[in-house]
């Protein structure tokens, strides 16, 4: 029988994130294990958290978890989740007067502003900034330079919701039972042990030769950072956690790719659609396959 908390999920994530999971959540809540379900996992570990969506679903559904670590590389989003945890109202103040100041502008000047908010976060590294960029710029996204400088255009959007206080203060509240950690994904390998579920969301391995979009730290992360994840996820698997996986199909492509089942031989891979929403191109947005990798098995709910 499974420990599932009956209530409605109140926080949601609060950034629109490339690779974002929340058009996957069905598709991931479906495969989730057995044992997290019934109780027996008492630790979630998520080595990459971006956007969060799949943290915000078992937080809020998974009573019996006791200890949250999420972790990032990308220091400028460990300080906003951090902020958000530690001082939301003060972060909902500074969101309101952006948000004032924005929205009362012409949109020429609204460009101005937007520019202006970008140079000042890219010395400032302020989160409030960060978020404003988030809901202002060009298809949500975040992508920084080789220096690390936030570079995404605007995005020429009517009224843009910059401070949704409401969000921001159940995510401050859920945030009070996690450990928001800055560094490499093989750092959480002493927060896991065999009663812990690992859900890993990498930036995607490119689905084409022109989709090299890894950009959300100054450091890209490259196929051989590809292959040192699947031997990471064979040590933990080792450990006995569990794990779930996901990561653009390279078979969208060519195929004949075989990286996936070449380095996860032996766990279960599978495939699903999901909608492909971040490309400078409408043609090059839509339904595509994705994968998901477990290492365990059993019977999926509907």
């Amino acid at each position: 029988m499974s420990i599932v908390a009956k209530k409605r999920c109140l926080a949601k994530p609060f950034l629109k994130w490339a690779g974002g999971k929340t058009q996957l959540l069905m598709e991931i809540d479906k495969r989730l294990s057995a044992e997290l379900r019934d109780g027996q996992i008492d630790t979630y570990v998520e080595p990459f958290v971006g956007g969060g969506a799949v943290f915000f679903l078992i937080a809020q559904r998974y009573e019996l978890i006791k200890r949250f670590y999420l972790f990032d590389i990308n220091q400028d989003l460990v300080n906003c989740y951090n902020a958000i945890k530690n001082d939301v109202e003060e972060l909902i103040e500074q969101l309101r007067t952006l948000e004032e100041n924005f929205l009362r502008r012409k949109e020429s000047e609204r460009e101005k502003f937007y520019y202006r908010m970008r140079e000042e976060f890219n010395h400032d590294r302020d989160f409030a900034k960060l978020i404003f960029l988030n809901k202002t710029c060009y298809n949500g996204l975040y992508r920084v330079n080789k220096k690390g400088d936030f570079n995404v255009p605007f995005g020429y959007y009517k009224k843009p919701t910059i401070c949704d206080a409401k969000n921001l203060t159940n995510v401050s509240k859920l945030l009070q039972k996690a450990d928001i950690i800055c560094g490499d994904f093989e750092q959480s390998a002493g927060y896991i042990d065999e009663k812990t579920f690992v859900y890993f969301d990498p930036p995607y391995r490119p689905i084409s030769r022109t989709a090299s979009f890894t950009s959300y730290a100054k450091e890209d992360f490259d196929e051989e950072s590809q292959v040192r994840l699947a031997k990471y996820c064979r040590r933990i698997d080792e450990k006995g956690a569990k794990f779930l996986l996901s990561n653009s199909d390279p078979k969208n492509e060519d195929p004949n790719e075989r990286f996936f089942e070449n380095e996860y031989k032996g766990f279960r891979i599978e495939t699903v659609k999901a909608s492909r929403a971040i490309n400078c191109k409408a043609s090059g947005r839509g339904r595509i396959n994705e994968l998901l990798i477990t290492n365990y098995q059993g019977t999926f709910y509907v």
